[in-house]
């Protein structure tokens, strides 16, 4: 996903805000998971699951900038019986300025844990990184 840094995004600096690096990879999950065609609106209202992040660790390896063009680049590595572990990449054309390791849980909307519904989850297995 493609994204452009904006003054709202940055400290007095022009530096982005190191927070803002997990709503960009926000972003980057949510179009991921609507390019394999499951928006979250949708999945909520089919099926009463939403997602939420039960743990990020994040490496803040270098600074964005104001007006910098970021790509987020989302990796499905691994689909559990709840769980969805990502690896996320925030790059500036090749250099990597954070690298995110992130646990989805699904949960139905008392936030009980629910099984990843069958469709969505073979969709996210074949998008799987191989070998992971």
């Amino acid at each position: 996903m493609a994204l452009r840094v904006y003054y709202e995004d940055t400290d007095a600096a022009g530096i982005v805000y190191y927070a803002n690096y997990l709503k960009f990879a926000e972003r980057g999950r949510t179009e991921m998971m609507r390019g394999l065609g499951f928006d979250h609106s949708r999945v909520r209202a089919e099926s009463g699951i939403v997602f939420t992040v039960r743990r990020c660790n994040v490496a803040y390896n270098g600074a964005a900038r104001l007006d910098d063009a970021l790509t987020v680049e989302t990796r499905v590595d691994k689909v559990a019986g709840a769980t969805l572990s990502l690896r996320q990449l925030v790059r500036r054309a090749e250099e990597v300025l954070a690298d995110l390791d992130v646990l989805v849980a699904c949960v139905g909307e008392n936030g009980r844990p629910r099984r990843v519904p069958a469709e969505l989850r073979a969709a996210l297995t074949a998008a799987a990184t191989p070998g992971t």
